[in-house]
């Protein structure tokens, strides 16, 4: 395992796109985004996915220099087209417009076409709080991952929900979940450490659960949120077609298995998001709302646990704890994961930055 500073993570990710021909703004920007996913520990949505970004390029659904459009443009609304470049780029543009309308107006809503995977929804959720807003993001995927509640063949992707709100002297309140029990990148990230996965997570090739890790790779087909009807999965499935309602549906993005059932041709590279930012004082009158949520915050702290351990946690807190201890110590990279980097450089004629890291 090396453990890599994160400004040298930020330029090894820096030189790989740039050898890609990504223009400088849309690298720093994925590349800043990524880090700061690894940052707070999400291992599966960033650095991590740099092979996988390499493959979608290799493979047409990426364009590294798509040009982002503003399509439509309404005092509340908008729609962004994102060239059918990386997501990253268009996402944080989207997020930034809909805070913008909703300082005007009390709310903005921005929904974006023709993109790709943005990394992790939290990261965009977290920009409103900042500007005293309520934020939320979600993002249909590039193929199918999850298997509906009774179903055997994959339909929806993680379809992850972010939602972010401001308090005063508390951080944000910040939920970052998959509609999947577990990320595809869990499953990644397990394999290149040799161990199993929980039961629940996933399925073999036949449909059937399973803790090889490997083998639930390789057939890429998830659990509903809850793993089985008994535990609430069909919640979970309902919440993945809610989001890529407002996501893909909205926008005229493409759901996969939908666009393969009705036949309908799209271009690669069209994935759907949604972005929504929300002025509380508009809806209350005043400036209390981060007051009473640092009173709810608090009280969720103050909460009697049953083990005394294990403190009762909010949303948000284990990625801030993460954030704190690897700004200090450094983000960890397995060999495994260093070397598919070093191979995505070499194949670019990027440098490797990585060699002997430990931070």
């Amino acid at each position: 395992m090396l453990t890599v500073p994160a400004d040298l993570l930020n330029r090894q990710i820096v030189e790989v796109f740039t050898a890609w021909g990504m223009p400088s703004g849309y690298a720093d920007t994925a590349a800043r985004v990524m880090v700061d996913t690894d940052l707070k520990g999400i291992d599966s949505h960033g650095i991590g996915m740099l092979p996988g970004y390499r493959n979608m390029r290799r493979d047409g659904k990426i364009i590294v220099d798509g040009e982002i459009r503003v399509v439509r443009d309404l005092p509340s609304m908008a729609l962004i087209d994102g060239g059918h470049g990386l997501g990253h780029p268009v996402a944080e543009k989207a997020m930034g417009l809909a805070i913008e309308k909703a300082k005007k107006t009390g709310i903005g809503a921005v929904s974006v076409r023709n993109s790709n995977h943005y990394g992790a929804a939290g990261y965009y959720a977290a920009m409103a709080p900042d500007d005293g807003l309520i934020g939320i993001s979600l993002t249909g995927t590039p193929s199918s991952l999850v298997v509906p509640t009774f179903g055997k063949r994959t339909m929806f992707g993680t379809n992850p929900i972010a939602f972010a709100a401001p308090a005063r002297r508390n951080p944000p309140f910040l939920l970052d979940m998959a509609t999947s029990t577990v990320a595809i990148g869990k499953l990644a990230v397990a394999v290149r450490a040799g161990m199993d996965i929980p039961l629940g997570w996933a399925m073999d090739r036949d449909g059937r659960p399973t803790t090889d890790a490997p083998a639930a790779r390789e057939a890429r087909k998830l659990t509903p949120l809850g793993g089985s009807r008994e535990m609430g999965s069909h919640k979970g499935y309902g919440l993945a077609a809610m989001v890529d309602i407002l996501s893909s549906v909205l926008s005229g993005a493409a759901i996969f298995r939908v666009d393969e059932f009705t036949g309908r041709s799209r271009a690669a590279g069209n994935v759907g998001h949604f972005f929504l930012a929300a002025d509380p004082a508009a809806v209350r009158g005043d400036d209390g709302f981060p007051d009473e949520m640092d009173d709810l915050i608090d009280a969720l702290h103050a909460t009697e646990p049953a083990d005394p351990g294990r403190p009762v946690l909010v949303a948000g807190d284990p990625e801030r704890a993460a954030y704190a201890e690897r700004s200090r110590s450094g983000i960890p990279v397995t060999e495994r994961l260093a070397g598919e980097i070093r191979d995505v450089a070499r194949e670019c004629n990027a440098p490797y930055l990585l060699e002997g890291s430990d931070a």
